[in-house]
């Protein structure tokens, strides 16, 4: 049976780094009132004229070297943001232009900070069909220009930060290794606790001057209700993946969750019952880079050889939406 493997990981984030200091120059906030909400202590924001294209070039650059491939290897693209360069085309057509990747089919997933995990769901369907071999999936974001920069908007704006994050997934024939199972939701009952309300195509014209006045063109969150369902659904979801890989968390040596919040991954890991060293988090040097974040999560642990061949690896995600899975992981 041929398996999705990960075969090369890699990562980007803009030079500009803004610490909790900085963020005092436009609200009324402090370091102490961030870290005690947060954990963040630093994010990287992207500088004027820089793009999301930008980013996951050199994220998928750093990949495929990783994995020991040019872009001419690839058979598809599969690109999750939220925050694309423009309303149309998706970026990720516009990375398979600058990659030099060839024809090759490249699709955009929108599902938020859980559009990682969705686009690896869609890659390893790809390749378990027999439609393509090698695979390149990338997260990116660009939240900081979306931020209302204010006292009003400090809930938000001190958490979300820009980033891009990539993996080459390569089919496996070996049945060894590889992405073993997802468990994947949504609930579009919950979709106004955390969104972008315009523009739209519901509205006539898709923006307005009155919708910038109302601050409708900025992400809006209710965090009370994100943090409460996310504690709930995370650890649920990572339960119900390896039940479908038949594994337990007695088997699991990391788990990688969405960098929502540092509250949140501490909350997941107590549910969980695990040790300090079964979770990563790196929250606290780059915020919430939203489809981003579990890919440079795990390129920094591949890296830091926090991952060794054979470990089992659960990745699991929470977001915008509601939507939220996982996936399980053979390395």
């Amino acid at each position: 049976m041929t398996m999705t493997r990960v075969t090369g990981t890699g990562f980007y984030v803009p030079d500009r780094v803004v610490t909790n200091d900085d963020m005092t120059e436009f609200m009324d906030t402090s370091d102490e009132w961030i870290r005690s909400r947060t954990g963040i202590e630093e994010r990287h924001w992207v500088t004027e004229g820089e793009t999301g294209l930008e980013l996951s070039l050199k994220a998928s650059m750093n990949a495929l070297q990783a994995a020991g491939r040019s872009s001419t290897d690839l058979d598809a693209i599969v690109f999750a943001t939220s925050t694309p360069d423009q309303f149309c085309p998706g970026n990720g057509t516009l990375l398979q232009h600058q990659l030099g990747a060839g024809n090759i089919p490249a699709i955009d997933i929108r599902t938020q900070c859980s559009g990682f995990i969705y686009s690896l769901s869609v890659a390893d369907a790809w390749i378990r069909a027999g439609n393509y071999r090698r695979i390149l999936v990338v997260g990116q974001e660009i939240q900081s220009t979306g931020m209302d920069l204010s006292t009003a908007g400090r809930d938000v704006s001190v958490i979300f930060a820009d980033g891009a994050g990539a993996v080459v997934l390569e089919a496996d024939d070996s049945d060894r290794r590889g992405l073993l199972a997802f468990d994947l939701h949504s609930d579009g009952s919950q979709a106004q606790h955390l969104w972008v309300e315009s523009p739209g195509s519901k509205n006539h014209p898709r923006i307005s001057q009155a919708d910038v006045a109302a601050g409708k063109h900025l992400l809006r969150m209710n965090g009370k209700e994100v943090f409460r369902h996310a504690v709930e659904l995370m650890p649920s979801s990572t339960l119900a993946a390896l039940d479908k890989a038949g594994l337990e968390l007695e088997d699991v040596a990391l788990v990688i969750p969405h960098q929502a919040n540092l509250r949140i991954s501490e909350m997941v890991k107590r549910k969980l019952g695990l040790r300090d060293d079964q979770i990563y988090n790196n929250i606290q040097r780059y915020g919430n880079t939203t489809a981003a974040t579990i890919p440079i999560a795990l390129d920094e642990c591949v890296r830091q050889g926090r991952i060794s061949a054979g470990d089992i690896v659960v990745l699991t995600a929470f977001g915008s939406g509601f939507l939220w899975g996982s996936v399980v992981v053979r390395w």
